[in-house]
């Protein structure tokens, strides 16, 4: 599982030839411990049809301001630069991979 940093987000973004899935936490907050092995689960499950990264609001402000992010746990899922889902709040495993088959 690899961290995002606001540093280096657009070329990394931009070299993924597939979906990206994109976790917003904070280590303070309950909702997103719960949702890290769901989180990792599914990115094991995809089996490298998109790639997984994490992204601590807290240390990388500026990235949940550009994603809207007003709540965490926040998963998006963005194809070619655009999102195409996003969701507020736990997501179970079965969502993120339907939102990356979607995408």
């Amino acid at each position: 599982m690899q961290h995002l940093k606001t540093d280096g987000f657009r070329e990394t973004i931009q070299s993924e030839n597939k979906p990206v899935v994109l976790d917003f936490y904070a280590d303070w907050c309950g909702p997103c411990r719960m949702q890290a092995p769901v989180f990792q689960d599914a990115e094991t499950e995809a089996n490298g049809r998109a790639a997984f990264y994490k992204i601590n609001i807290d240390q990388e402000p500026e990235l949940a301001e550009a994603f809207g992010v007003m709540s965490i746990p926040t998963i998006a899922v963005m194809k070619n630069n655009q999102v195409r889902y996003k969701n507020v709040g736990f997501t179970n495993k079965a969502q993120i991979l339907e939102a990356v088959e979607m995408a």
